[in-house]
This record gives structure tokens, C-alpha cells and sequence, in this order.
């Protein structure tokens, strides 16, 4: 714990020496909302039908949607980010020589990064609720915590296997690009699934976002219990359980290359 403290103790001074910086993200997150709400009722009724299973209203099926991908451009990119940056500033090798596990260092580098998508997601949801007439109050969070444990571990074990490749090419990451323009496109964050063409649908079944989204979406706006949930439930367990534990071998096989080569430190 005192390792964990440390590494938030250091990303929080970092984040509030650079206070104008956060003050745009809330302003973004402002302005990014009001336009969602507005596009929301120029669609008007037309995109009722495609939203029926999830309450029928446009802006608060985009609302969740915007908030918690969050997490998938921070599980895909933060941790690349975070050890790029420790090769940059020459703290990489002094951290993996201390007698610390290797996945310690790379799941603590990143934790800020969640908090404060944790926190963006709160404010999302705020404006939402507050002055935009989202209901969530038959919401069952429980099973929405849930599905949010089980997609921050798949998308950040992704996330891994791409700060992989930074360690061993030191440029270029194919894995955060490839699933970010994917999830994006066919993950349902904009639009659900079911509008998209068949072969594309089977597509979209193979990104761990498109099981988090709709389970989180039914969760939160329509209330289902965990047992309606299960089937996406199940799936992200399953990406869960593949991912992280090879997400973990990538990143330890990179490193001892790295170490071989004499280029752990090298950018």
C-alpha cells in the first residue's frame, strides 16, 4: 500500500502543477455534454426504435456511452504513456531494479489515470442527472460496479500488452491504435450495434467494450439484475482471464529482452 500511495502521491503533484490543464478537462466535459444533449434532440424521436432495449432516449444511451470509453482510451494508452515517459525522464531501470514486482509498477503507473476517469465519469453523470433529465434512479449499481471491475482489467491488460511493444520498439503502438479505432467505430459508444450490418455486429462481439457498454447501459438506465446480465457478465470474465495473465507474460518478456539487448533505458 505504501508503494501504491507513493505512486499517487507522485502523479497528484504532477497533476497540480498543471491546474489550467484540469480546468479545460471540465470545461471539455461541459461543453461536450450540452452538445450531446442538443444533437440528442435534433435526432428527436428518429432513433427510437434502435434504442428501445435501453429506454428509447438517445442522450442517455450517448451520455454512458461517452463517459465510461473513458476507460478504454485509458486502459489502452496510459500505460504505453506512463512507461514512455519513464524512459524519457531515466526513471524506468531505477524503478525495475528496486524490489518491487513488475506488474506493481505497471498497474501502479497508471492508477491515477483511472481516478481521474473515475472522476470525469462522476461529472458526466452529474450533469446528466442533475440538469439534463437522465434517470438513474432505478439504476442497480451494484451490478454496474461489477462490470466496470471486469472492464478496467480487460481493456488495461490490453493496455499492457501495447506498453509491451513500447518497451521492445520503443515507437509505435499497433495494439492501443488497432482496438481503439475499432471500439470506437463498433463498440456502440455513438450508436448501439444492432444498426450496424450483420458481419459487422459479429465484428463488433470481439471487443471487450461492446459487452461492458450495453450491460452498463442496461444496468444504469433500465435497472436489470445481475442474472439478465450474465451473458456479458460471462464474456468480459472471459476476456478478464485470458488478457491480464498474458498481458503480464508480454510485458515481463519485454522487459528481460529490453534488459538483454542493453535498451531498456534507450527511446
Amino acid at each position: 500500500m505504501l508503494k501504491v500511495l507513493a505512486f499517487v502521491k507522485r502523479d497528484f503533484y504532477l497533476e497540480m502543477s498543471y491546474r489550467f490543464s484540469l480546468l479545460l478537462q471540465l470545461f471539455g466535459i461541459f461543453f461536450s455534454v450540452f452538445l450531446l444533449y442538443y444533437v440528442a434532440r435534433l435526432l428527436g424521436e428518429a432513433a427510437t426504435p434502435y434504442l428501445v432495449p435501453y429506454g428509447g432516449d438517445y442522450f442517455s444511451f450517448v451520455l454512458i456511452g461517452i463517459a465510461f470509453s473513458g476507460y478504454l482510451g485509458v486502459g489502452l494508452s496510459s500505460f504505453a504513456a506512463s512507461i514512455r515517459q519513464a524512459q524519457m525522464t531515466g526513471t524506468l531501470e531505477a524503478m525495475l531494479m528496486t524490489p518491487t514486482r513488475v506488474s506493481t509498477i505497471i498497474l501502479c503507473s497508471s492508477l491515477w489515470n483511472y481516478l481521474m476517469t473515475t472522476f470525469r465519469v462522476l461529472v458526466y453523470l452529474a450533469l446528466g442527472t442533475i440538469f439534463l433529465g437522465v434517470n438513474l434512479g432505478q439504476g442497480n449499481y451494484l451490478a454496474a460496479l461489477l462490470i466496470l471491475a471486469l472492464t478496467i482489467i480487460a481493456l488495461s491488460s490490453l493496455g499492457i500488452i501495447a506498453a509491451s511493444f513500447v518497451i521492445v520498439l520503443k515507437r509505435g503502438d499497433p495494439i492501443a491504435w488497432l482496438f481503439n479505432a475499432l471500439s470506437s467505430l463498433l463498440g456502440g459508444v455513438y450508436y448501439p450495434i444492432t444498426i450496424l450490418p450483420d458481419w459487422l455486429q459479429h465484428l463488433s462481439h470481439l471487443l471487450p467494450i461492446t459487452y461492458s457498454l450495453r450491460a452498463m447501459r442496461l444496468a444504469l438506465l433500465q435497472g436489470y439484475p445481475l442474472s439478465a446480465l450474465a451473458p456479458d457478465i460471462l464474456a468480459l470474465a472471459l476476456f478478464s482471464l485470458t488478457l491480464l495473465p498474458l498481458s503480464l507474460l508480454s510485458f515481463r518478456y519485454a522487459v528481460h529482452r529490453a534488459k538483454v539487448d542493453g535498451s531498456l533505458t534507450h527511446y
